[in-house]
């Protein structure tokens, strides 16, 4: 296809995360036009090259299922891999990957830049207008690409400062350029623009650091993996622990005036469950030292990473406090830690498949949407993607739910609760995680993703023969007894394994160390999967009275405040409607009251 003046299905703005995912996803239906500033940084890491962690795992293992490429990309590169909260149960179990950091990037470019079906086109996105049948995207070297659909991706560049000390420079992340012009034609159009702060640590010499002072954390010796392959040296490296000293925490106390967020100068709200190392030391005044991840980038990388440690105190401060901790009395820091501020847009301006509300036909994922974190970018990228692609084409619009997905969770917080801070996903936020773990999200979401055209039909018999082979051994189970209880009744037993059951003299079944996690789950967990799946099917009953077409001005007894709000946001049920901030118990109860006087039959959402 013709780039200059083409007419694509899709334009995708941004190689990062969110971006490579919406192009992936765009791809598989039409050709697409990915434009991003350098395809060099296609894949970059700028914060921790790692990937999963409690909530964020499960969003990978879902993006996975629907056939994204970040578990894929996270698998091959992975030089260590921890399953985190084994301690507690199947519902928080969450895998954390630490990657070789240029090489994700490498590996990304190589897929994207190798799919026929993605053109990358290297320019600046200057504005969008629409132009009858889609839209233009206008370059700032004169240059427009045509499509029927675009998603923005942005990630933190637009109108984007770097901030070192009292210092700013025009910068989306070290060394590159911001978005100079691509806020205006969202603000033209009436959305609401936020400012946002992010932030990352400081890079360190690995030759600089005295490792054998410091608490090594091996990784798993059986690596786990988001694909079921973990990749060739996924034990290779260890990570290491150290931690902050009052000599630290006095220096940042005395010279906070060094700090542009504390002397006023950054207006953008940064994430409160990733901040910066002033913040912790004076929000959390009454904790003495602060645990740090010391993590490499790579298997040969001359750089480790202080994971805790972001900072937007000056280069000279940096020196001094890294030098207070543990193991880094002779440190050297070889990128120096910075804050970065950008424009954000109000979600609750986006449709649930990320649509601006404002521009119809344009969506956006990614830091854009007020989000942190590579795994939230990602799974918005694919919704972004996906959604872009089949609205391009005239295929009936799909919908990811809260109540299948960790995706479908960000999705309605995003867009009916809101966020006056980075959002990120955590396990807490999911009501049902018990059922929606992230060793099943391939049985959750891959058909899904079939019937969406993400999936193909090999790859859905392979999760179908998987849970087959399950099912049968735990019938095989069930159906011998030793000591008169089978070995589904002994594998309930919290201290007994499966390694037991052979011990004792049952026959196990030939299973791979995924398919005997999640048979072994089944079992122990069982009664209260069932009781979850039950209250969840009551909730649905309750909750998913649809709200389509109504008109909130007749509702009696509505507040003013719910009438506005629901009238702007439009949720498509009554469980939506409940989530939204001002909505309250009285208001749903008035929209219960007045749909029982229409005498309407009860419609179900058709949510998947």
């Amino acid at each position: 296809m013709s780039v200059h003046g083409g007419q694509w299905n899709v334009v995708v703005i941004g190689g990062g995360h969110a971006g490579i995912e919406a192009a992936w996803a765009a791809a598989k239906f039409a050709p697409v036009a990915l434009v991003v500033g350098n395809p060099a940084t296609i894949g970059r890491m700028p914060c921790n090259p790692a990937v999963g962690g409690p909530g964020k795992s499960q969003l990978v293992a879902e993006v996975t299922a629907l056939g994204g490429l970040m578990g894929r990309l996270a698998d091959e590169t992975a030089i260590h891999t921890r399953m985190l909260n084994l301690g507690k149960g199947p519902a928080v179990h969450s895998l954390r990957v630490q990657n070789e950091r240029d090489g994700y990037a490498e590996r990304a470019q190589e897929h994207v830049l190798g799919n026929p079906d993605i053109t990358v086109i290297r320019a600046e996105a200057a504005d969008l207008e629409a132009d009858g049948e889609g839209w233009r995207v206008l370059t700032t070297d004169g240059r427009s690409f045509s499509a029927r659909s675009v998603v923005v991706a942005a990630g933190t560049f637009l109108r984007a400062q770097t901030w070192y000390g009292r210092h700013t420079r025009p910068e989306g992340r070290q060394g590159e350029p911001p978005s100079r012009f691509l806020s205006d034609p969202f603000s033209r159009a009436g959305h609401v623009l936020k400012r946002y702060k992010t932030g990352t640590p400081p890079r360190v010499r690995a030759d600089s650091v005295n490792f054998a002072a410091i608490l090594e954390l091996p990784a798993d010796p059986q690596p786990r993996s988001f694909t079921g392959t973990p990749g060739p040296q996924a034990t290779r490296s260890p990570t290491w622990q150290t931690h902050t000293t009052p000599q630290t925490h006095r220096l940042i106390h005395d010279n906070l005036h060094e700090s542009p967020m504390y002397a006023g100068d950054i207006e953008g709200l940064g994430p409160r469950y990733c901040p910066s190392i002033e913040d912790k030391v004076v929000r959390f005044a009454h904790h003495d030292r602060h645990l740090l991840f010391v993590e490499p980038d790579g298997v040969q990388t001359s750089e480790v990473y202080l994971q805790g440690f972001s900072s937007s105190l000056p280069p000279h401060l940096q020196d001094l406090l890294v030098r207070t901790l543990p193991g880094f009395e002779r440190a050297v820091i070889q990128r120096y830690a910075y804050a970065v501020e950008y424009d954000v847009i109000d979600s609750t301006e986006l449709t649930l498949n990320l649509e601006s509300r404002h521009l119809p036909g344009v969506f956006t994922a990614g830091q854009l949407n007020g989000t942190s974190g590579y795994e939230e970018a990602a799974a918005q990228g694919l919704v972004a993607g996906l959604a872009a692609a089949r609205r391009g084409l005239g295929l009936e619009e799909a919908m990811i739910s809260r109540e299948t997905s960790y995706v479908g969770v960000m999705l309605d917080d995003l867009i009916f609760k809101g966020s006056d801070e980075p959002y990120r996903m955590m396990t807490s936020r999911v009501e049902h995680r018990l059922l929606l773990r992230q060793d099943n999200a391939d049985l959750r979401l891959t058909a899904f993703g079939h019937d969406l055209g993400l999936v193909p039909e090999a790859r859905v018999s392979e999760v179908e023969a998987k849970y087959a082979r399950i099912e049968d051994a735990r019938k095989t189970l069930a159906a011998r007894r030793i000591e008169e209880k089978t070995g589904e009744e002994w594998l309930r037993r919290p201290e007994v394994s499966l390694t037991d059951l052979g011990a004792m003299g049952f026959s196990l079944p030939e299973l791979s160390r995924d398919e005997l996690e999640s048979l072994n789950i089944a079992a122990k967990y069982g009664g209260y999967i069932a009781r979850a799946q039950r209250q969840l099917a009551s909730e649905s009953r309750a909750q998913q009275t649809s709200l389509e077409q109504l008109d909130y001005s007749e509702v009696v007894s509505l507040s003013n405040e719910a009438r506005e709000k629901l009238g702007r946001l439009r949720p498509q049920t009554l469980s939506q409607a409940s989530r939204v901030p001002g909505v309250r118990h009285a208001d749903i109860s008035s929209l219960l009251i007045h749909l029982r006087h229409r005498q309407e039959p009860v419609n179900v959402s058709r949510e998947t």
